[in-house]
């Protein structure tokens, strides 16, 4: 059965431990991940505000939850999800 195979997500972590490159090492654990990417946008006195983008087959979104809810962090927004046989790109948009 097709399942989740990108998210694309809006997250807020607590700029103490554990480090972007825990969490990230984190959330390859979960099954079906295959890649993870996390990017820093900023940077606040006590928050890091993350775009994290998770790849694979069969992603299981609860364990992906799971993962944030552990490190304290919280999704904020989820920005994109992509679910089927293979992944979609958005089509460019014509010139205007």
């Amino acid at each position: 059965m097709p399942g989740l195979r990108r998210l694309v997500l809006d997250v807020l972590k607590p700029l103490k431990d554990p480090s972007i490159v825990d969490v990230a090492l984190e959330l390859a654990k979960v099954p079906g991940v295959e890649a993870v990417n996390i990017t820093v946008n900023e940077v606040d006195v006590e928050t890091l505000s993350l775009t994290v983008v998770i790849e694979g087959d069969n992603i299981d979104f609860n364990r992906v939850k799971l993962v944030f809810d552990e490190v304290g962090a919280a999704i904020h927004s989820i920005d994109q999800v992509v679910a089927g046989e293979r992944l979609v790109e958005i089509p460019p948009r014509p010139e205007e």
